[in-house]
C-alpha cells in the first residue's frame, strides 16, 4: 500500500516507518526535519507544516491510508480530519496514548494519584483527540493505545491485544516496546480489525 505517515521520526513513528518499510509498504513520511528520516527502500521523506490543512491535504491524495505519530499538545483534531477528508483517504490510524485506558471499569489510568502530574497535558490532549474521532461517521479510524510503559525494546511479534482496559503481564506490569507496537499497527493496517474503535497492545 502507499503509506502516509505523519511524524515519522520520533520513538514510535520511526519504528512504524520501519515495520512499513520491512513489509514492502510504500511510505511518504512527513516531517519537520526530513534528513532524519533513514535512508529505506520506497520511503520518501517530506518537509511540511501539518497545521497547514490545504498543503496537508494535498500531500495525503492519492495515498491508500494515513498514520498519524504526533504528540496530542502539537496535534489538532479538526485540522487533521478537514486534511483528511479533503484528500479522500478514508483510512486514518493514529499513534494513541494509555492515559484514557481503564485499570478498572470507570477509572482511568490518567485519573489515578500515581499518574505522573508531567504527563496530564499530554493525556488530556490524547483524550479530546479520541472523543473528537468517536463522533467521525465518514472515516475508517482507528486509534491504538500503547501501555502504560511504552519504551525502547525489540521485534518480538508476540503480544496481546485488548480494547479499553489496560493490558498488564503476570508481574503486574503494564508495557510495550516502541518495535512490537509497530508490528500491531501495520498488522491492523494490513488487516483492519477495529475500525472506528480504539484498541491496545500489550505483554
Amino acid at each position: 500500500m502507499k503509506i502516509a505517515l505523519i511524524g515519522a521520526t520520533g520513538h514510535a513513528g520511526s519504528r512504524i516507518l520501519s515495520e512499513l518499510a520491512h513489509r514492502g509498504h510504500s511510505v511518504t513520511a512527513i516531517v519537520r526535519h526530513p534528513d532524519r528520516v533513514p535512508a529505506l527502500p520506497d520511503i520518501t521523506a517530506i518537509e511540511a507544516d501539518v497545521h497547514d490543512t490545504p498543503t496537508l491535504a494535498k500531500l495525503l491524495n492519492g495515498h491508500d491510508a494515513v498514520i498519524s505519530s504526533v504528540h496530542f499538545l502539537a496535534a489538532d483534531a479538526p485540522t487533521f480530519l478537514q486534511a483528511i477528508r479533503r484528500s479522500d483517504v478514508r483510512r486514518y490510524l493514529v499513534v494513541g496514548g494509555a492515559g484514557t485506558l481503564e485499570i478498572r471499569p470507570g477509572m482511568r489510568l490518567v485519573d489515578t494519584p500515581d499518574f505522573p502530574a508531567a504527563y496530564h497535558g499530554e493525556s488530556s490532549a490524547g483524550a479530546a483527540f479520541l472523543e473528537t474521532l468517536r463522533t467521525v461517521s465518514d472515516l475508517d479510524w482507528t486509534f491504538l493505545s500503547p501501555s502504560a510503559e511504552f519504551v525502547e525494546g525489540s521485534r518480538t511479534g508476540k503480544f496481546r491485544l485488548g480494547e479499553n482496559a489496560l493490558l498488564t503481564d503476570s508481574q503486574g506490569r503494564s508495557w510495550i516496546s516502541y518495535e512490537d507496537y509497530a508490528v500491531a499497527m501495520v498488522d491492523e493496517l494490513e488487516k483492519p480489525a477495529h475500525v472506528r474503535a480504539r484498541f491496545t497492545v500489550g505483554y
